[in-house]
């Protein structure tokens, strides 16, 4: 283990070796996807752009890609401290002073609620849907084993876990009807794989860990370490009036950032995610501005449904399935 020191400002987070006080890390404050803490235990996770090639730049000034997305990786870094709640606590309440700052820079006055106030709600409330807990509980974590022809395929569709994932890694998406996946009986869709013959599947792109799976047609037994996850994901706001910001941005029904320490997240929301449903009425077919409207004027307690958006555009058929 190393000795390091924390630096965390509304800009950035930076981690610098104790004794050389060199840099060992130092993200934009944005770029940070998940913090939370267990115990002595801090884990922090943040996005960091994939470099691109000149070769991957000529194609994409040449033939633009239609959804405009850029690689990414996760990064994922765990401390011990004693200190580790108040670390937790201190980046939640650094995204908390950035939003106010962003206020105020486009003119615009933020509620009129303290800090103290905000903190005060947030002690009352234990986080829900916590992914820390269920993937430290053992028994949500499963060695599977698949039976298979030689030159069969397994029969999954797997997607990304996405930026709201304690652990990127993937997951199960659709099975073929038929095939050695689903006729086990063994794995449900919304399982994450953690690893594959003793690979482990955590941080790796989604083509990669689509090739290791394609390269187990020859093989006639899989051993899968799973974590039992649910599909749809359930979510649980409280909100006592319409001072207190909920904290996190919708683009086309899809979840795409959320205010560390805040409300929402206590609440389980998970950046990356599409809206399936709020308060018991599908938002399937609603338009974003008014999803945007329901959610700005939602108090009290405030339950929605979720799902990863690359398994909802499977599942609605927005895309086709590829079993692999």
């Amino acid at each position: 283990m190393t000795e390091v020191d924390l630096f965390i400002s509304t800009q950035r987070i930076k981690v610098l070796n104790a004794d050389t006080q060199e840099p060992m890390m130092d993200h934009p404050l944005r770029t940070i996807s998940y913090i939370a803490d267990i115990g002595n235990i801090v884990v922090l996770m943040a996005r960091r752009r994939m470099p691109r090639s000149n070769s991957q730049e000529n194609v994409e000034a040449s033939h633009p890609s239609q959804d405009g997305k850029r690689q990414y990786k996760m990064i994922c870094h765990v401390f011990e401290s004693e200190d580790a709640q108040l670390i937790a606590q201190s980046i939640g309440q650094a995204f908390s002073v950035a939003y106010q700052e962003f206020l105020r820079a486009n003119g615009i006055n933020p509620e009129d609620l303290s800090q103290k106030e905000y903190s005060d709600l947030l002690n009352t409330q234990d986080m829900y849907n916590d992914d820390l807990i269920h993937f430290s509980k053992s028994e949500n974590c499963k060695d599977v084993f698949i039976e298979k022809q030689k030159g069969e395929i397994l029969g999954v569709v797997i997607v990304e876990s996405g930026w709201g994932s304690i652990l990127p890694t993937v997951i199960i998406a659709n099975m073929m009807h038929g095939g050695p996946a689903e006729k086990s009986g063994k794995l449900n869709i919304g399982d994450q794989i953690m690893s594959i013959n003793g690979t482990s599947l955590v941080g790796l792109p989604l083509s990669t860990c689509q090739s290791i799976i394609k390269g187990l047609k020859n093989q006639s037994r899989v051993k899968l370490n799973i974590v039992r996850c649910p599909p749809v994901t359930t979510v649980l706001i409280r909100r006592p009036d319409l001072r207190y910001q909920l904290g996190f941005s919708v683009q086309n029904g899809i979840i795409c950032s959320l205010m560390r320490g805040g409300i929402a997240e206590r609440g389980g929301v998970r950046v990356g995610h599409r809206i399936i449903e709020i308060n018991g009425q599908s938002v399937v077919a609603t338009p974003h501005e008014k999803i945007v409207h329901i959610l700005s004027n939602a108090v009290g307690e405030i339950h929605m449904k979720t799902m990863p958006a690359a398994m909802y555009r499977l599942l609605t058929a927005q895309e086709q399935p590829v079993y692999i």
